[in-house]
């Protein structure tokens, strides 16, 4: 077309511009910050306790003690979970990954050590219980096993022969196998229906009634579909096993789920996924609690996390809060920030009487351990690294930055 070259050398520039004023903070190391050698361990031990006593803001009915113990609670609550056989059968893989990145992430010490020991013991199960992957191993069962290795080796225990059967048996399958569709040359699609609701069937892209029962299918959101490849593609990119299309593929659809809509007073049927879309962005691009992110990098994201936090207090969704305050602390909210505390303030005082948040009459535990989850990720401090994404994470989002802003011009 004509101009396009003058264009595109245009855009080239502008983008190593901005790299050259990025890249340098990009997960950029942070001095850890240490007690004073001088001070006595009886002096600092009194100085913890009265910390820990005290409001964790002026006017907070709630203590830092009482944040650490409700943070505790929370995890030994999901570790409980983990310890059930059918609960574990079902979700193995996902427990693993949440004791990885609370291990990982958190700032308090004793929390870290806790994390990481739930989650190298039930590794360990985890291990002992998938040595193989047959070669019948449908789609999902393949997802699942890149899933829990990948948090396996995560903990440290590591299983390369079963990685290259993971990496084989993922080779059998396309894009549209393994993410419902093909990110490298089509949208998020709005044709994916849910499993039938009345006898669990599968059904095929584009099918809009139930090929056992004939009874009409849901259709899963756009956002719904993108997000769950966002988290496959990221999980394959990490443990070097390519699931169906790589991150990038996928991420580069961002711009087409833009401008994003709120609650509309319930009439947005997309309003849940949007804000699960939008967290996997952040949680995908600062390695689940690792790295702080600027928010000037996802501006349109970060005004729609602050726009609609409210809106899961309002709501009682713990899950959906959990998720809206831990993205809101990686774009650099603090507790100094009225939103932050007034999600903090719903979670200490809504915790259920076994540790948990949620409804505690729900019998799927994973809408049990999940939003705890969530709890305890929201009311955590963390032990940042630095400052995300990775150099190649930011080089592509900074494009796609980039020709949004041209789109819109």
């Amino acid at each position: 077309m004509p101009g396009s070259s003058k264009h595109n050398l245009t855009a080239s520039v502008l983008l190593t511009a901005q790299l050259a004023l990025c890249l340098p903070h990009a997960y950029a190391s942070e001095p850890l910050r240490c007690n004073n050698a001088s001070e006595s361990p009886h002096k600092l031990a009194v100085s913890l306790k009265t910390e820990r006593g005290r409001p964790l803001w002026p006017g907070s009915r709630f203590t830092e003690a009482e944040r650490a113990r409700a943070i505790r609670r929370g995890l030994r609550f999901i570790y409980r979970t983990a310890l059930d056989r059918d609960n574990f059968d079902n979700y193995g893989s996902d427990y693993l990954w949440c004791f990885y990145t609370v291990g990982a992430g958190v700032s308090d010490r004793g929390l870290r050590r806790l994390a990481h020991q739930m989650g190298v013991e039930r590794a360990r199960l985890w291990r002992r219980t998938h040595r193989a992957l047959t070669a019948q191993a449908s789609a999902d069962e393949v997802v699942d096993f890149a899933f829990g290795s990948d948090a396996a080796d995560s903990l440290g225990l590591r299983d390369d022969a079963l990685k290259g059967q993971i990496r084989r048996a993922a080779s059998r399958f396309d894009a549209r196998d393994l993410l419902l569709f093909d990110p490298t040359n089509e949208p998020p699609p709005a044709d994916v229906p849910e499993a039938c609701e009345f006898d669990k069937t599968t059904n095929a892209r584009g099918a809009k009634v139930c090929r056992r029962c004939g009874r009409p299918l849901r259709m899963r959101t756009r956002y719904d579909v993108w997000y769950d490849a966002l988290i496959t593609t990221y999980v394959g990119d990490r443990y070097g096993v390519r699931l169906g299309a790589t991150y990038g593929d996928v991420l580069k659809w961002l711009p087409a789920l833009r401008p994003y809509r709120g609650s509309q007073g319930g009439a947005n049927a997309e309003f849940y996924d949007t804000v699960y879309s939008i967290t996997h962005v952040v949680y995908t691009l600062n390695e689940y609690g690792q790295y702080r992110l600027p928010a000037r990098l996802l501006p349109r994201e970060f005004e729609f996390l602050k726009a609609n936090l409210r809106e899961a207090v309002a709501e009682g969704d713990a899950d959906m809060l959990g998720e809206f305050m831990d993205s809101l602390r990686a774009l650099g909210l603090t507790d100094a920030d009225a939103l932050i505390r007034a999600g903090t303030e719903y979670l200490l005082a809504h915790q259920n009487a076994d540790g948990s948040w949620g409804d505690a009459r729900e019998r799927d535990i994973y809408l049990r351990y999940h939003p705890t989850w969530g709890g305890v990720a929201a009311l955590s401090n963390y032990a940042w690294r630095g400052t995300g994404p990775s150099p190649a994470k930011l080089r592509l989002l900074l494009a796609l930055n980039q020709a949004s802003a041209r789109a819109e011009y």
